[in-house]
């Protein structure tokens, strides 16, 4: 290999190339304004979510900056915007409790080992282009892990708008530990916490046409709306401050260190690696599908191009950043990355400017936080994933299969009654055992030659042409070993129902694979229609399928033919039973 070829080898693993290469003043100038509003709203953010987390607030800061700076270079997407999400900060916290003690030096090793073990996982399915993986994960799993996620964390936040003690893995567990405390709630906290949250709700979709209607123009008002959570971050502060509510009762986040952190690979007990493995390999499958998701509906508005695999890379490189910075597990933010979007970005070097005003705030603003309460942050947290509990979509869903709304609805239970890591698994498991059982039984019609056409629909659908001596069949499905032996029997009683038939046509127009299990059944059939005088036939089989059909035995030992199309089968069969096509 010439050492052009090797560097282009390597160059394309770094999708920053392309576009740093046409990279001019007027991109830096819409990549700083997008990055000045993103800013704005990943502060606070990244507070709340460490805070959600169980880890200390500066690490938000810390996995939204060199993560996004990593990113930039090794992703595909230039309006993608990576740092934490609630849902990432709700797995952490329910992987790493199990092994550490929140606020301990091993609790945030643990973290950090977490998001680098989950960046590990991304980059090898990277580099070895298994995205599709991720397929495991349907929808209906992910929309149920997710509005249940949204449950648990709301409810997790209860504890700080209240100001009363509370633990527990699952929903059961939470109010279970809370009840107790109802009673004993601070009026302070409270106020903080429900003013908060009421003013947030209120400035998604109120604030700005309030700032419209006192002579505001649209750029300067949207920008006002977005920081909404920060100027809720200023009064509260100020207020608790002012006050001195601490005094009162009101937990505050107290003193963050101010700073940038040192780089350091997280070094644990080697037990750790076996035990968050799962959790990692989740976190890592949930982040990408999350990531990717977004990434593909912003590149489409711009008819953009996002390769999957390098997807893969570039989150996984951005979660090892975070875990050598220390932050913990991050992932690609639908809210943040809409702004991004809308806010006029036009590279990922948004993301790098964004980086370097989080490492501004890390720098200067940290000692004014010290009075921030942790209700305006839990209210934070409350209004940015209520919007994840999407009654619609279980709707739909429910409308439309029931055997996806009840991989749906076991996701969601598991996740509430037993956590996130198991609601995962079992609603995978759902989804597997459910294609099984729905596959197993495939949909087998026996279908008639539609008068004046060539064409042949289910008899129990349409006025159709039968013939007597010939069954047509058609299997809408696969054949494989679920569901091989259950055709095997359904098509040889179907004929011993029907002393007439001399002939058995599988339409295979439907069927895109063939396994060993049901050539095995083919070949059982094929001898036992014969034993009873009758041939069994296949017709309209597909290229791929007739390809492995040709390295078995089948085909030699097949008692009737393989027809091109099925009127020619019943043409040759049974040609007294056909209605003359009308070919004008």
């Amino acid at each position: 290999m010439t050492a052009e070829k090797a560097i282009k080898r390597y160059l394309r693993w770094l999708p920053a190339t392309e576009w740093l290469a046409t990279y001019q003043r007027r991109d830096a100038l819409s990549d700083g304004v997008a990055a000045v509003i993103v800013a704005i709203m990943l502060i606070p953010q990244g507070l709340a979510y460490a805070l959600l987390a169980g880890l200390p607030p500066q690490t938000g800061l810390y996995a939204s900056i060199l993560p996004l700076v990593v990113y930039a270079f090794f992703g595909t997407s230039r309006t993608l915007s990576v740092g934490p999400m609630a849902v990432m900060s709700l797995m952490t916290a329910a992987a790493v409790s199990r092994i550490a003690t929140q606020g301990t030096a091993e609790y945030l090793t643990a973290a950090m080992m977490l998001a680098f073990m989950s960046g590990m996982v991304l980059v090898v399915l990277g580099v070895l282009r298994l995205g599709w993986i991720v397929n495991l994960l349907s929808r209906p799993v992910i929309s149920g892990f997710v509005s249940a996620s949204g449950v648990l964390i709301a409810a997790s936040q209860l504890k700080y708008l209240l100001g009363v003690p509370m633990h527990g893995g699952n929903l059961s567990e939470m109010l279970a530990s809370l009840t107790p405390h109802l009673a004993d709630f601070n009026w302070p906290t409270l106020c903080i916490g429900a003013g908060t949250t009421l003013f947030l709700f209120w400035a998604r979709k109120g604030l700005k046409p309030l700032l419209r209607k006192i002579g505001l123009k649209p750029l300067p008002a949207d920008l006002l709306t977005k920081a909404a959570p920060v100027l809720a971050v200023i009064v509260t502060t100020l207020i608790v401050a002012g006050l001195h509510l601490t005094h009162a009762g009101v937990a505050v986040v107290g003193e963050i260190p101010k700073g940038l952190p040192a780089l350091a690979m997280p070094v644990g007990k080697p037990e750790w690696w076996h035990e968050l493995l799962l959790p990692a390999a989740l976190i890592g499958l949930i982040s990408f599908i999350s990531s990717i998701s977004v990434a593909q509906a912003l590149a489409a508005k711009r008819r953009e191009r996002l390769n999957a695999n390098h997807e893969l890379f570039g989150l996984g490189a951005a979660n090892l950043a975070s875990a050598f910075s220390g932050g913990f597990p991050i992932t690609g933010g639908f809210s943040r990355s809409v702004v991004n979007f809308e806010a006029g970005a036009v590279t990922p070097m948004a993301g790098v400017f964004t980086a370097g005003g989080i490492a501004l705030a890390a720098l200067f603003l940290t000692p004014l936080m010290y009075y921030l309460p942790k209700a305006t942050l839990a209210a934070t947290i409350i209004v940015a994933v209520l919007p994840l509990i999407d009654i619609g979509e279980m709707r739909k869903i429910w409308r439309y299969s029931r055997s996806d709304f009840a991989a749906m609805a076991a996701t969601i239970a598991v996740v509430l009654a037993v956590g996130v890591e198991s609601g995962v698994v079992a609603g995978v498991a759902a989804s597997i055992l459910l294609f099984l059982w729905r596959t197993s039984t495939p949909h087998v019609a026996i279908i008639g030659q539609v008068p004046g056409t060539e064409h042949f629909r289910n008899v129990l659908r349409h006025q159709v042409n039968c013939s007597r001596a010939v069954l047509s069949v058609r299997v809408d499905e696969s054949l494989y070993f679920a569901n091989a032996r259950n055709l095997e029997d359904q098509l040889y009683d179907a004929v011993l129902l029907r002393p007439t038939v001399k002939h058995v046509v599988i339409m295979c127009s439907a069927i895109n694979q063939i396994d060993a299990s049901a050539l095995d059944s083919l070949e059982s059939l094929n001898r036992r229609l014969q034993d009873a005088g009758v041939k069994l036939h296949l017709s309209e089989v597909k290229g791929p399928v007739m390809d492995h059909l040709r390295d078995s035995d089948l085909l030699s030992q097949l008692s009737g033919q393989v027809y091109l199309s099925h009127y020619e089968a019943i043409k040759d069969l049974d040609p007294d039973c056909l209605a003359t096509p009308d070919h004008h």
